[in-house]
């Protein structure tokens, strides 16, 4: 019989980082520092610095970096934006560690954020925060941080991967640590084992198995479907930010859905529904400024009414404060607008929810381990920072700050731990097997099946969700699965095979929201982001779990926990005066 493996290249480094956003760029940065002997390797997907979601970044970052704010109150906003559903350990890290983090950017890194006319720092005020605390470069803060972080990258000896893809943790023999990953070269189509002493998984989420999704294409969840397979625990995979003003351009671009900044609302945009009536302030008294979970479940109740827009979503309208001041103030957004036909400082845009980013992951520890030796996780792949809602400008500070304790962590590892663990090759056979399923026979069409997968979710597992739709979504989950598994790609050819990525991801994204579906079952009340019909009610705080996914035995197993309240517990708050809601 052929051994599939001799077909596999082996390499080692010592130092993996599956990712190239601000985790994965910040983690290279600081275990080159900590351990410049060692080999480090950065893989991407994409090209490096031009992928991934950091890039795409508008609104900015949150750190109590300005006076009046404090540490304790970005705590606080992050822990009750959660709905106390975070680790409090880990949120308490990133607030902290921002304030480091973002002094690290500019004085280091390069970055240039926005100041006032007195040179300090301008924080703006995003939505869900009792102080405007947001730092920023205009409405485009995520390419000034991609871009000097990659320079930096670039300037140091550094080996980069790029177009290459992850397909499966591969554990040493025992079955008790990891040995290496199991990555495709999109060029060539060759697949090698990549051996290593420690493995940073900052793949980043990216929910895009919605009819509505910011993130950009190359997002399939990846890194959860692997971390799955490997057997770890998943917390929180219920847990779907949508972003309330997800551009509606119309059928036939894939401009739909991109995210209209957090901004907007939070300088004084209003939401109108398709009568023209401004919704929000009979629901909230913060009105546009509420958090993104409250006001994505009104824009789609809105839409349920029927009271939409042309295109079946809702306006925004930013004209009432002034055309020359919102060009000025969100050019970026502008523009983008203007690339589509739609004046943003004049008239009215087309919005619509768009899931936006993924609270849910693997479950680590502070300093970025998990239960799998020689594995760490950072950003949208991690889970246990944000609860059930992350706040906005909390997503990039995540980010920078959990990447750059993994890079230290790891280089601290890699010296206690000095040899490679020996693979599993019988693992690996099976997962090449696994990932060559499709080539060579028949195709079928995935981009309908990947339409009725997106449409599924929105419909049946989206903002608003109950037991009879996300059961029913189960059954359509595994029809498709079924049909993508008898699906091949037409051709044997692996260089730049698109198609076979395409499938690839499709079976990520199926497996993932399936996952999605059942902890979404399991949470029988409504918290941040998960709003269940028939369980309007948040429940008791102070009683509350988190969910827990793994994979056992080759069967999905659901089960929750107590969410324990290390520093602050419901009702008490680190405030010595009562917050004040930011103007």
């Amino acid at each position: 019989e052929k051994d599939v493996t001799a077909m596999v290249a082996r390499v080692k480094t010592d130092i993996l980082i599956l990712g190239s956003g601000g985790a994965g760029l910040f983690a290279a940065l600081h275990a080159q520092k900590a351990a410049p002997g060692a080999r480090i390797t950065l893989a991407t997907k994409g090209l490096l610095g031009k992928c991934g979601c950091t890039r795409m970044v508008q609104g900015g970052y949150n750190v109590a970096l300005i006076p009046g704010d404090s540490v304790e109150r970005h705590f606080m906003d992050t822990i009750q934006g959660g709905a106390w559903l975070p680790n409090q350990d880990l949120a308490w890290k990133l607030v902290t560690t921002a304030v480091e983090r973002v002094r690290e950017l500019e004085n280091e890194v390069g970055c240039f954020f926005d100041r006032n006319a007195d040179g300090t720092l301008h924080g703006k005020a995003f939505a869900g925060q009792t102080f405007d605390r947001t730092v920023h470069k205009g409405d485009l803060t995520g390419i000034e941080i991609i871009n000097r972080l990659m320079e930096q990258v670039w300037a140091r000896p550094i080996q980069r991967l790029e177009e290459h893809r992850a397909v499966a943790l591969i554990k040493d023999k025992s079955g008790s640590a990891l040995a290496g990953v199991l990555m495709i070269d999109i060029r060539t189509g060759d697949m090698t084992l990549i051996e290593a002493r420690a493995v940073l998984m900052a793949t980043g989420g990216g929910p895009t198995m919605y009819k509505y999704h910011t993130p950009s294409g190359d997002k399939s969840m990846d890194g959860l479907a692997m971390a799955l397979r490997a057997g770890l625990p998943l917390r929180d995979m219920e847990m779907v930010q949508f972003h309330p003003t997800g551009l509606l351009a119309g059928k036939g671009t894939r401009m739909t859905g991109t995210v209209l900044e957090e901004g907007l609302r939070g300088a004084g945009g209003h939401l109108l529904n398709g009568k023209g009536e401004r919704f929000m302030l009979e629901r909230s008294p913060r009105g546009e400024r509420a958090t993104r979970d409250f006001i994505s479940q009104c824009i789609y109740d809105e839409m349920r009414k029927g009271n939409t827009t042309p295109n079946g979503g809702v306006w925004i309208k930013m004209s009432h404060l002034g055309p020359e001041k919102v060009r000025k103030q969100f050019k970026g957004m502008v523009e983008r607008c203007d690339d589509c036909g739609f004046d943003l400082a004049g008239g009215l845009v087309e919005v619509v929810p768009t899931a936006h980013y993924f609270m849910g992951g693997v479950v680590c520890n502070i300093d970025t381990s998990t239960e799998l030796p020689g594995l760490f996780v950072a950003g949208e792949d991690a889970s246990g920072m944000h609860g059930a809602n992350r706040l906005g400008g909390n997503g990039v500070a995540n980010s920078t700050v959990f990447g750059g304790i993994a890079g230290d962590v790891m280089a601290e590892f890699i010296t206690r731990n000095t040899g490679w663990c020996e693979p599993d090759m019988d693992q690996v056979a099976a997962e090449e097997a696994r990932a060559l399923q499709p080539l060579g026979k028949p195709a079928g069409d995935l981009n309908a099946l990947r339409e009725r997968l997106m449409d599924l979710m929105w419909d049946d597992v989206g903002v608003i969700r109950t037991k009879t739709a996300m059961e029913r979504a189960l059954g359509g989950l595994d029809a498709i699965e079924a049909e993508l598994l008898g699906m091949g790609v037409g051709t044997s050819e692996r260089a730049f095979n698109l198609t076979w990525h395409d499938w690839l991801n499709l079976r990520s994204l199926v497996e993932t929201s399936r996952v999605v579906t059942l902890a979404a079952l399991e949470r029988t009340d409504s918290r941040g982001a998960h709003f269940r019909e028939d369980f309007p009610k948040m429940g008791d705080l102070e009683t509350s779990t988190y969910t827990l996914s793994r994979m056992v035995d080759g069967k999905l197993q659901m089960t929750s926990a107590p969410v324990e309240f290390t520093i602050v517990k419901p009702g008490e708050t680190l405030l010595k005066e009562a917050p004040a809601a930011a103007e």
